[in-house]
């Protein structure tokens, strides 16, 4: 499991060799065996890096959520926060979408907004289609 932050990359894997080469990505979804460093897997390896929203962007749709749900305030919402847990059905996810795409002014394509499951996968998706949206 590999995790990224600013300032860090670091790898978990079992049966780590050491030897010293050079990465090479080839496929950005399916890695070949790769070394970083001073290390190398002869495992295939999933390399997922995350670039979370902005915390502004999170508590909106929480709002939104909530909203939609008819959550009452004392109720805990995280990024990590899945909708399904929260007693949202298909129609429920339907209308979260719905009022995501009125609140940030974007269009979320269906295939898109069936992949949200949570409130930060919803606010990367946000943050994604509106760097993506064109310039007014």
């Amino acid at each position: 499991m590999a995790s990224l932050s600013t300032s860090s990359l670091s790898f978990k894997a079992p049966s780590i060799q050491s030897t010293r080469t050079s990465q090479v990505l080839r496929k950005p979804l399916s890695f070949k065996p790769i070394s970083f460093g001073c290390f190398q897997s002869s495992k295939n390896l999933r390399l997922q890096i995350s670039c979370a929203a902005k915390p502004e962007t999170v508590q909106k749709v929480s709002d939104i959520v909530r909203e939609q749900l008819a959550l009452s305030a004392d109720t805990a919402l995280t990024a990590e926060s899945k909708f399904s847990a929260l007693g949202a059905d298909s129609l429920d996810t339907v209308e979260i979408v719905m009022a995501l795409e009125e609140k940030f002014n974007i269009s979320v394509e269906e295939a898109d907004a069936q992949n949200i499951t949570t409130i930060q996968e919803a606010a990367d998706l946000i943050e994604d289609l509106a760097q993506k949206k064109p310039a007014a």
